[in-house]
């Protein structure tokens, strides 16, 4: 009978944290859109193929050829490793704090299924979990990406962690890329899950194994020297068969901290790319 109530307890304490973690992820996606309006940031919903994707532009007046395209980490696919998240929007929203930063036209591309777009048709978990990196969701953000390229002809691609993968295979998609620059990014998904001991990401793609990119694509990859999520020897490893790839590795720096401090050098140190 002890047993048995202590069994009971312990359920409803999961059930408790479990609907508290739930309330919380349904309110993120109002914070993100907060922040992003107290940057001065356009909030637009973009139709890609089946998927909407929530966009943000930082409406800077400077003309420019090139468009900096800002791409998310995977946020909060599941809840205390358990439970499949109901609305995988991140909680810390790296990229959106960076764009603030930049001084260039850049937009900040939401994933399908994000930003409290979960419940619209077709979105499944599987698209936020084992194929965060699948091929409908790279052939969604591209071509919601072609929707707004307007007067850009050149794209430059910068991702944070699992953006980091998306934005190694939307830069091969893009015959106008001209950059692309990953933080702490998960460039080898397969030695990631690996390392950790974590489900296979079946359907996703792996930067990895994907031909190297166009040799004359800059590339810039920053990694956290106390990076215990995605240590720098995953993405050394990942990057073995890029041309020009730079790796740079931070001390001091692990997962989530201090991007923000390098970014401005990181932004100017950058191809010239407007003709």
């Amino acid at each position: 009978m002890t047993h048995f109530l202590r069994s009971a307890r312990r359920t409803l304490h999961e059930i408790g944290i479990l609907l508290l973690l739930v309330g919380c992820a349904g309110s993120q996606a109002q914070r993100i859109d907060d922040e992003a309006r107290r940057f001065g940031f356009v909030r637009q919903v973009i139709v890609g193929n089946e998927f909407h994707h929530v966009v943000y532009f930082n409406n800077v007046s400077r003309q420019s050829e090139t468009l900096h395209v800002y791409l998310e980490g995977d946020g909060s696919p599941w809840l205390r490793e358990r439970f499949v998240s109901r609305d995988p929007t991140p909680r810390h929203p790296v990229m959106l704090r960076l764009m603030a930063l930049d001084t260039h036209p850049s937009l900040y591309l939401g994933r399908p299924c994000y930003h409290g777009l979960a419940n619209q048709p077709g979105c499944e978990p599987k698209f936020w979990t084992s194929g965060r990196y699948s091929q409908p969701v790279v052939d969604n953000m591209a071509a919601a990406l072609e929707r707004v390229l307007d007067k850009h002809h050149k794209l430059a691609f910068f991702g944070f962690s699992g953006g980091g993968a998306l934005a190694m295979l939307l830069a091969e998609r893009f015959p106008q890329t001209r950059s692309v620059v990953t933080i702490a990014g998960n460039l080898d998904p397969d030695a990631w899950v690996k390392f950790h001991g974590y489900s296979p990401l079946w359907t996703s793609l792996n930067p990895a194994h994907r031909p190297p990119l166009n040799p004359r694509i800059q590339q810039i990859h920053l990694a956290g020297e106390r990076d215990k999520n995605i240590p720098p020897a995953i993405i050394r490893s990942a990057l073995s068969h890029q041309v020009n790839a730079q790796i740079d590795i931070i001390s001091n720096f692990d997962h989530l901290c201090c991007w923000h401090r390098l970014w401005p050098s990181v932004l100017a140190s950058l191809i010239p790319q407007d003709s």
